[in-house]
């Protein structure tokens, strides 16, 4: 009989024996493995925390104890133990469960997650919120040792250690974030968990402390003194400790008793714990293990080979087309420098940097690190490129705007994955950069219409002597022919692909596309419909505007953006300021005041009224109000 399908709560798993949880971890390692192989998700990640969430379970008691956990791809295990698992063949797919711990969703997600660094800021004020209701639960926050390299994390860790509330923090090291972990907190890690001579000698010494008879006080804190000596002698700067953390480990993360041994430890404590466990990320599936970053995040495969399902008749990617062209154009123009977060494969520059290694940076996962180490290679001769996922960029912000904008330096961002990204959720759209990158002054934005396009703006972007960006989607392209030469593109000069004398349809990005089929749509419906590919969303084309606003009596903005500070509100601003809003009437078309929860992109589209269908529907409706 199966362990796992007895489980409908943490309280179900503390009845189950210690020598049946083996067998347990087995069982759910297979479920996991069943359901992403059929929906994708975050393979590696879950795989190498089963024993560690097992055990985390079984001492701990949910939902009264809190667990926060750092960036919340590794919580398929906690879902399966929290009452979820009829749900779980549901996961990431539309109205089903989410990748990610989602508050909404269940008692036993206390905090909602899905970027990185969060978890011991979070964990720190549920515990102070503890202390101040005069309660007395644990404080778990679990964070990988990439996330450990994010600055907030350092900042948690630091107030956390000075305010000595009771918490538990722990490491899930398995030397990756999604690629190979860089930096020198990572080679510090690695000392930790490859040196035995640390641990063995404080066995020894602890061991033989307590083999010792009653002793007086000032003898008892001379042999703390030698303890602690042997702790700095053997471990590099006691990083941790100080902090002001009680150190703990390093652990096997595989090993249910050591793990649940040290569990209890950390319950005694009244004081900030950090406890190291070390972790295989893909454990129990061979080729997740020899290919961690393959598996982080992956879509449908075939469980007996590994093979990932695809389309081989599909155009290549956006990602594709940029990491060529970009390879391409840094051959010619040898001050182009490629810097990214922790997403060397994911953005296309792994080749770039195998190409170019002394023009290739990846700084780990400090976005904010990022853009103002490219601001200080802008400031000095050469044009850096940071690339980075469109959701992931919000946490640079400031550096945009202060160190970058604000000084007018050549700087190019590339952001991939912006739009609705599907699967992964809320926490992973990317539908604001448009509106927070519109708002700063110097920056130049634009977003191309196919990847024949983005191949050119990627051009246009090295060339330009100011801070610009670029925006393209996940996934493939629409499969147009590649020009044989890359050229510059005029900035801020859009490009009209179709004539009308009733609407205009005026689209950047991914919308592009889809305007030609609206266009089509509502032409059968005997209206004469214009299409322009904006291009740029700053500088707007204001000749080209104000024209269209002559000739049409209702103009469409069209963009897979926020509609808050997006294109469509840009566009709504310079017609006020020409005085043309009278004589054309704007309607705008996006993402609205919401968070667009997970589920296929088209059916996303759809709920939003973005596809061409729908899309159609709402600009018919708006000319017949009119009339």
């Amino acid at each position: 009989m199966k362990i796992l399908p007895t489980i409908h709560a943490p309280s179900d798993l503390k009845k189950i024996p210690n020598e049946q949880l083996p067998e347990l971890c087995r069982e759910i390692r297979e479920e996991i493995l069943a359901v992403t192989s059929k929906n994708g998700g975050h393979l590696a990640p879950n795989l190498g925390v089963v024993e560690l969430t097992v055990a985390l379970h079984k001492v701990f008691s949910m939902p009264r104890d809190k667990i926060v956990w750092d960036v919340g791809h590794q919580s398929y295990v906690h879902k399966l133990l929290t009452g979820r698992q009829e749900q779980f063949p549901t996961l990431r797919q539309y109205g089903g469960l989410c990748g990610f711990p989602k508050r909404s969703e269940s008692e036993y997600d206390c905090f909602g997650t899905g970027h990185s660094s969060t978890s011991i800021s979070a964990a720190l004020g549920i515990a102070c919120a503890r202390d101040l209701a005069g309660d007395d639960y644990n404080v778990i926050a679990v964070i990988g040792d990439g996330a450990l390299t994010g600055g907030e994390a350092m900042e948690g860790l630091n107030n956390a250690g000075d305010l000595h509330k009771k918490l538990i923090v722990v490491l899930n090291d398995n030397e990756m974030s999604i690629s190979k972990n860089v930096g020198a907190l990572s080679s510090y890690l690695t000392e930790l968990r490859t040196d035995p001579t640390y641990s063995r000698v404080k066995t020894e010494v602890e061991g033989f402390l307590k083999s010792l008879p009653s002793i007086g006080s000032s003898v008892a804190r001379a042999v703390g003194r030698l303890k602690d000596s042997f702790k700095y002698f053997f471990v590099p700067g006691m990083l941790f400790e100080d902090f002001g953390f009680k150190y703990l480990g390093p652990v096997d993360g595989h090993d249910l008793d050591a793990l649940m041994e040290t569990f209890e430890k950390a319950k005694q404590l009244n004081e900030p714990v950090f406890i190291h466990v070390l972790t295989i990320k893909g454990k129990g599936y061979k080729p997740a293990e020899e290919r961690p970053n393959a598996f982080h995040g992956t879509g449908p495969f075939d469980i007996p080979t590994g093979k990932k399902f695809s389309n081989p008749k599909a155009p290549a990617t956006y990602t594709k087309v940029f990491s060529d062209a970009l390879v391409e154009l840094g051959e010619k123009n040898r001050k182009v420098v490629a810097i990214t977060a922790a997403m060397p494969e994911g953005t296309g520059l792994d080749v770039f940097g195998k190409y170019y290694p002394d023009r290739f940076f990846d700084v780990g996962i400090a976005e904010q690190h990022a853009v103002t180490m490219g601001a200080g290679l802008a400031a000095n001769g050469y044009h850096p490129l940071v690339a980075l996922y469109s959701t992931f960029a919000q946490r640079a912000f400031d550096q945009l705007l202060h160190d970058v904008a604000m000084q007018n330096l050549p700087f190019t961002l590339c952001l991939d994955r912006a739009g609705l990204v599907g699967d992964d959720g809320s926490t992973h759209h990317g539908a604001y950069d448009l509106s927070f990158l519109r708002l700063m002054p110097n920056m130049v934005v634009m977003a191309p219409g196919d990847e024949n396009e983005l191949r050119h703006m990627l051009k246009t972007s090295l060339e330009y002597e100011g801070p610009s960006m670029l925006r393209y989607p996940r996934g493939s392209g629409l499969g147009v022919p590649l020009d044989p030469e890359i050229h510059t593109l005029p900035i801020g000069k859009s490009q009209r692909l179709r004539e009308g004398s009733q609407i205009d349809l005026w689209a950047v990005g991914t919308m592009v596309d889809t305007a030609c089929k609206v266009a089509e749509i509502l032409e059968k419906q005997g209206l004469s419909v214009g299409v322009v590919n904006a291009r740029f969303i700053k500088p707007l084309d204001r000749d080209a505007l104000e024209q269209a606003s002559h000739q049409v009596e209702l103009l469409v903005t069209l963009e897979e953006n926020s509609l808050a500070g997006g294109f469509g509100e840009g566009v709504l601003d310079l017609l006020n300021r020409l005085h043309r809003l009278r004589e054309c009437r704007v309607l705008n078309l996006g993402i609205p005041d919401l968070y667009v929860p997970h589920g296929k992109r088209e059916r996303l589209l759809q709920d939003l009224k973005l596809d061409p269908e729908g899309a159609a529907g709402t600009i018919l409706a708006a000319w017949k109000e009119e009339l």
